[in-house]
């Protein structure tokens, strides 16, 4: 079976693990600092806080920024659903904005008209590895005061227009296994404004400036130096991976058929965290079957958007028609990208979706 996905895990990342297991210091020590001083040097900002997990990167990037209840902030329903999640979780509530097709990221065009006097926030989501277009979303948050959360949980080293995601507004990633670099679980934000920052540190931590002296309500959402040590190991090795991706990426731009590959705009570095194909004629889950009795792992991200989800429907109320949104979660289809394929894998891959494809147009 080729998986969809899989972490590379070296030794130095086993030995990296042991060096913190005997030093002693397993909670938040030194290791998270210096994964943070390195990520945020990656990114091309000036801080970086490491949290437990995105979920709670993107939380508490939002409560860094007082974004609370009576505020709206907009966002992109096709995505996981985390990202509409860690909104609710502040009290605030999602506004979604249909998507564009060819880069299944928030259309900007679409942007202006769901501002409200309660519109706090933008948070594009820089999704399958691929940055949102960050000007005009940037020039219309300038324009009425809003904040900029970027949810970089699937785009770690993508850049748009020569500048790292994450550095346009406050960032969120996440470090789950199957990202393009992990920490077995975990979370960053990053921002070049110290006082979100220092706030971001002291909701991490209990609201906690000095120990045991507890200044607002905070949260356990910490990142331990197993897990740091972890991520430093594999950041030093993001670029090699990410260059992988795209070389695979490449080979299957170059051999696929009878279906829309990715499309990365002009001046956009794709870094694939997935690589999203589209099948047209409602032929999605054939493939996707079709795929999985030969062997080749994939997976379709994501089959409903977060507004037509149960709880948003039936206990928030959500009834609006994103038609692009739509369209595309009955589409979507993810190839494995990660950087373990060998050439025979990419092989394989190709000529199973060529062979579904040409039985599909004879």
């Amino acid at each position: 079976m080729i998986p969809i996905a899989k972490p590379l895990m070296g030794e130095e990342e086993k030995q990296a693990v042991l060096e913190v297991l005997d030093s002693g210091v397993i909670a938040q020590g030194p290791r998270v600092k210096a994964f943070e001083e390195a990520f945020a040097g990656m990114c091309g900002v000036s801080h970086a806080v490491a949290t437990s997990s995105g979920t709670t990167a993107l939380t508490v990037a939002l409560l860094a920024h007082h974004i609370g209840p009576g505020d709206e902030v907009i966002t992109s329903s096709f995505t996981f659903i985390a990202s509409a999640n860690s909104i609710l979780y502040v009290g605030a509530r999602p506004v979604f904005v249909d998507i564009d097709p060819v880069t299944f990221n928030l259309d900007p065009a679409l942007v202006q008209d769901a501002i409200t006097p309660r519109t706090k926030a933008i948070m594009p989501v820089h999704l399958f590895g691929l940055s949102a277009d960050m000007h005009p979303l940037l020039e219309l948050a300038e324009k009425h005061g809003l904040v900029v959360i970027e949810d970089a949980c699937q785009s770690h080293g993508a850049t748009y227009h020569g500048r790292r995601v994450g550095s346009f507004g406050t960032g969120a990633f996440s470090l789950y296994p199957t990202k393009n670099i992990t920490s077995g679980e975990g979370g960053m934000i990053t921002t070049s404004d110290p006082a979100v920052a220092e706030r971001a540190r002291v909701l991490r931590q209990h609201g906690m400036r000095r120990r045991y002296y507890h200044d607002e309500l905070g949260y356990n959402f910490r990142m331990t130096d197993i897990h740091a040590a972890i991520g430093l190991a594999q950041i030093g090795k993001l670029e090699r991976f990410n260059a992988q991706r795209r070389a695979n990426a490449a080979f299957l731009d170059r051999h696929l058929q009878g279906v829309v590959v990715p499309l990365a705009p002009p001046g956009c570095t794709h870094v694939y965290h997935q690589y999203t194909i589209r099948v047209p004629d409602g032929r999605r889950d054939a493939l996707l079957a079709h795929l999985t009795e030969r062997g080749v792992g994939s997976g379709v991200y994501y089959p409903v958007p977060v507004h037509q989800q149960t709880f948003y429907t039936q206990e928030l109320g959500y009834d609006i028609a994103l038609p692009e949104t739509e369209r595309a979660a009955g589409e979507v289809l993810s190839l494995p990208i990660h950087p373990a394929l060998t050439p025979a894998d990419l092989e394989t891959i190709a000529s199973t979706v060529n062979t579904f494809t040409g039985q599909v147009h004879a």
